[in-house]
């Protein structure tokens, strides 16, 4: 279509009588009913709190209602899905300890009769979120209150006054024999620790090895430890974002589908004009004004991706009002919050178990890219996507493609089985179309 088609149509809906009035009452209408949209908007922000309390009531009735109990006992007969679920939630729960296990401070150093917990200084790492509260200065404060401590090489016996390496002062103590000992966590590398100084014939990006399993990046950092850091970070990130662009587009879809009328079709258009904005060039014109932190890109996902719920639960809405026991509840005077978020919402939540996997599957996707782009998480955040960006570079390093690829195929598919088992478990026939 060409600029003087386009012209030519606008020119014609200009004059067309019928369409310009229609136009106009339609404005009129909305500046009308705008003091009193306002006014619900202000309500609805006020009364969030009870919001959130009727929308976890719903989640609770939901959870241990009957019908959801069949549908899990079926979930669990969907071996592939259910195995799937235990691998990705055990995963996740122990990448919350990996400082423990995955780090280059020592768990414990024993030197002329006095013993060390280095390890200890680490703990606030473990905590949820740990990397988050380094962009949030409340918690940034909260972090600062948990002890630190730096080990220096002339505190066991080595030269110099530079924090110590505790791999290498293992090596030295078993060289030396006695009495001292270092115990080092299971694989003795952090995420973002450079080791450039222990190749003196090479320069990095190293190749896998015995000591580094997947090998070293262009900045000498270990490439294993970066994986599984990644997949935390990954992890979270989706859960976040998914949490809150749920909770928002459930909320939303709710009302809309409930009032519906005059409300329904003002939100609507919004969502569609919300939906339209570019999320890339959004994203980036975003990050060439402020710093990327996680939770602005958590703030900017869960911005855009809320809209596509909400046609879901409203339709869901508009099938369950009509019944009796939502006529009833009406007749008894019951709120209409109360109404929507413990009567209504309980019936409707089968899209948001459903596309709750895909979800997550779409957010990880979406952080990699980003990352992969450049406008992700800043350096030297552990990203899966900062791994492929590098592969660019090092087409003849094959470590550096093939290891995010894999766990990011990995962690992709064994969510989509759990999607698949969820669709199947939550299918009102006795056998899935997928079969």
């Amino acid at each position: 279509m060409e600029n003087k088609d386009i012209l030519l149509i606008i020119i014609v809906i200009f004059l067309n009588d019928n369409i310009r009035l229609g136009a106009k009452n339609g404005f009129l209408k909305f500046f009308e009913n705008l003091p009193a949209i306002f006014v619900f908007v202000v309500v609805n922000f006020i009364k969030l709190p009870w919001l959130i309390k009727g929308l976890y009531d719903s989640i609770k009735d939901y959870f241990t209602s009957p019908v959801f109990q069949k549908r899990a006992q079926k979930f669990k007969q969907l071996r592939r899905g259910y195995i799937s679920l235990l691998i990705i939630v055990w995963g996740y729960g122990l990448s919350f300890f990996l400082p423990l296990f995955v780090n280059n401070k020592a768990w414990m150093v024993e030197f002329e009769g006095k013993t060390y917990y280095p390890i200890v200084y680490e703990l606030p790492k473990i905590l949820p979120g740990y990397d988050m509260g380094q962009s949030i200065p409340i918690l940034k404060d909260l972090i600062k209150l948990f002890p630190k401590r730096v080990y220096y090489n002339n505190q066991f016996g080595l030269e110099g006054e530079t924090p110590v390496n505790f791999r290498k002062l293992q090596n030295k103590f078993i060289r030396d024999g006695g009495k001292n000992k270092v115990t080092m966590p299971f694989y003795p590398y952090n995420a973002t620790e450079s080791t450039m100084d222990e190749y003196k014939d090479e320069s990095p990006p190293t190749a896998p090895d015995s000591i580094h399993y997947f090998g070293t990046d262009d900045r000498g950092r270990d490439v294993f430890a970066r994986l599984f850091y990644g997949f935390n970070i990954s992890m979270s990130f989706a859960l976040l974002v998914t949490f809150f662009s749920y909770f928002i587009g459930v909320s939303i879809g709710g009302y809309l589908g409930y009032f519906g009328g005059f409300f329904d079709i003002v939100v609507q258009r919004f969502v569609e004009i919300w939906s339209a904005i570019p999320f890339l060039y959004a994203i980036m014109i975003v990050a060439s004004i402020l710093e990327p932190s996680m939770l602005l890109l958590v703030f900017l996902l869960s911005a855009f991706q809320w809209m596509g719920m909400t046609y879901y639960i409203r339709g869901e809405f508009l099938r369950e009002k009509s019944k009796d026991y939502v006529s009833a509840a009406v007749s008894i005077g019951v709120k209409d919050t109360v109404i929507i978020f413990r009567h209504i919402l309980p019936n409707a939540l089968t899209p948001v178990i459903s596309f709750l996997p895909f979800a997550i599957v779409g957010n990880i996707s979406a952080l990699v890219s980003l990352d992969f782009l450049g406008f992700g998480l800043p350096a030297p955040t552990p990203s899966w996507g900062e791994l492929m960006g590098q592969a660019t570079s090092h087409l003849n390093d094959p470590w550096l493609v093939f290891a995010p690829i894999g766990a990011l195929f990995v962690t992709l598919m064994l969510v989509s089985f759990i999607g698949e088992a969820v669709r199947e478990a939550f299918d009102p026939k006795q056998y899935s179309r997928l079969r």
